[in-house]
């Protein structure tokens, strides 16, 4: 990768997402977000240039520049990454942690944050736009979807099925062979012995659903 990086969104894993390309002599270029409050205000000397759809900057991407997404919440995400697609037909890139290990016969997809410590085992495979933070454990034969964010230190065992757009928290522990429906919500802390359905929310030890 020798294009310079725009980072779209300046709050939550932005930050860490700079250290992360500097880490690997990346260049970033600078930072969009649509707050205002944020624009023309510097994190570690890289400039928030303006908002994610100003077109001066946009028209960069996929030309002079590599976009990436560091934007926690999922549907948002996804929206700018429909626009990056749509507009610029680009993929964003992923952002690895140098201390992180990915297996050789692991799959990763496109826009993912995969921070320091994190372990992805052999034969899983990783969507697309996952935020996977700081000693998350990935077992092997794992399957996670697309916009996945998996908590600190959390651990999806061998042979879990982790859908799409769901959220793991902190400490969250996926028993082997255990699926995990689209879009649902694990609360931090939470030993996840059996299926969840698809948009339920489960807590707990054993992990229980949590009626809305």
């Amino acid at each position: 990768m020798e294009k310079p990086i725009i980072i779209f969104g300046a709050k939550g894993i932005a930050h860490p997402a700079l250290e992360i390309f500097n880490s690997h002599d990346l260049v970033v270029y600078g930072f969009l977000d649509e707050d205002e409050r944020l624009q023309k205000t510097e994190i570690n000397n890289v400039a928030v240039l303006g908002g994610p759809e100003d077109e001066g900057f946009l028209k960069l991407i996929g030309k002079k520049c590599e976009a990436f997404v560091a934007i926690d919440d999922a549907r948002y995400r996804a929206s700018i990454v429909k626009l990056l697609n749509e507009r610029r037909k680009v993929q964003p890139v992923n952002a690895l942690h140098r201390l992180s290990y990915i297996s050789t016969d692991a799959a990763i997809g496109h826009g993912n944050f995969i921070n320091a410590k994190v372990t992805i085992g052999a034969g899983a495979s990783i969507g697309n736009h996952c935020i996977v933070h700081t000693n998350a454990s990935i077992e092997h034969n794992t399957r996670v979807g697309d916009f996945v964010q998996i908590g600190a230190g959390a651990v999806v065992n061998a042979g879990a099925t982790i859908g799409d757009g769901t959220f793991l928290g902190s400490g969250v522990i996926i028993v082997s062979g255990v699926s995990v429906g689209k879009n649902a919500r694990i609360g931090a802390g939470s030993v996840v012995i059996a299926d969840v359905e698809a948009n339920q929310t489960v807590f707990g030890n054993p992990a229980q659903v949590i009626e809305k």
